[in-house]
């Protein structure tokens, strides 16, 4: 039975991958820190199933620790300081966690077990200004906000590893991904819950910040596949995986209000203090690499992404409002 080691197992991401191993036969393994050992709503309905160590990536110590215990043969690095936003106020947090957390976990992999396949979750924020587009494996990447930089760091101290020892070191350049289980502090979730508590009356209006950014959108569900190819292959590579095409954040209103039978236009209010101090216009990813080499296709269309959020989202209000 191959074993697996996820750090943010309890996030959106390491939540998707922990049900794709298992039922792949994997033994998974978690690191959670501490302080939020007990908060693991995304995972409850596996953690049964799951090993869960505490350890942090700001702590090389007990990452070592973890690897000498769980002996895995692959490992997930997801965990992150995973919004943009906040990285404008936490700066330097989200670089310990984002940028050094990696060279922690490369360097207690290398002292550990060279032999460990390590994926790192590297960002289409790293794009940012975009020199290209569509973006693939070669596009330089011009990042225009603390997380983009944290993460370009992430990615070029992996390929250092990768070059430097020989540890089979992959990064997946993923494209924004939403799901059901995506954090309320994220746009597209404001946006689904807020469609949803409107449709049900709980609601009356929504504050939103630039509505002409436009984002490459999939599913998590589906992107934790690709992370899984990549570390299948026999040789250690980095892969750009999106959907192929862009939309902006007004497409994505439209498409969570239209689906509750409303127009935004009657609800939705813009504040200005909510716009990003340097803003990613555009990024839309090209991953024909991913396609011919990974067979990694998306199957999840922006529409249905929308509605099964939106769907989620009224079901998650109807049943809070019956608690009550």
């Amino acid at each position: 039975m191959p074993r697996a080691l996820i750090t943010g197992i309890a996030g959106q991401d390491g939540s998707y991958l922990a049900e794709f191993l298992l039922a792949k036969g994997y033994e998974v393994a978690g690191i959670v820190r501490r302080a939020r050992t007990e908060h693991h709503e995304r995972i409850a309905h596996i953690q049964h199933r799951l090993q869960l160590h505490e350890g942090d990536v700001l702590d090389q110590v007990s990452l070592t620790g973890v690897l000498q215990k769980f002996k895995p043969d692959e490992v997930y690095n997801l965990a992150s300081q995973s919004s943009v936003f906040r990285s404008w106020a936490e700066p330097i947090l989200t670089g310990e966690i984002n940028a050094l957390g990696v060279s922690r976990l490369l360097e207690a992999i290398r002292s550990t077990n060279p032999k460990i396949k390590f994926y790192q979750a590297s960002s289409s924020e790293m794009f940012g200004k975009v020199r290209e587009s569509p973006q693939n494996e070669l596009t330089p990447f011009y990042p225009r906000s603390p997380y983009g930089v944290s993460k370009t760091y992430g990615h070029f101290v992996t390929v250092n590893y990768r070059e430097s020892y020989g540890i089979f070191a992959a990064s997946g350049i993923l494209f924004n991904h939403e799901s059901p289980r995506r954090g309320l502090d994220f746009v597209t979730r404001k946006i689904t819950h807020g469609a949803a508590s409107i449709s049900l009356g709980q609601s009356q209006r929504l504050v939103l910040g630039n509505l002409d950014v436009e984002r490459d959108w999939g599913f998590a569900g589906d992107y934790v596949e690709a992370m899984w190819l990549m570390l299948q292959q026999s040789v250690p590579e980095d892969f750009v995986i999106g959907q192929g095409t862009a939309h902006s954040l007004r497409d994505f209103l439209k498409e969570a209000f239209e689906y509750v039978g409303l127009k935004w236009e009657d609800f939705v209010h813009i504040d200005p203090q909510l716009m990003r101090l340097a803003e990613v216009e555009h990024v839309v990813a090209d991953s024909t690499k991913a396609h011919a080499k990974l067979g990694w296709k998306p199957h999840t269309t922006f529409r249905e992404l929308v509605g099964m959020m939106v769907d989620s989202d009224v079901k998650l209000l109807k049943a809070e409002a019956s608690a009550r």
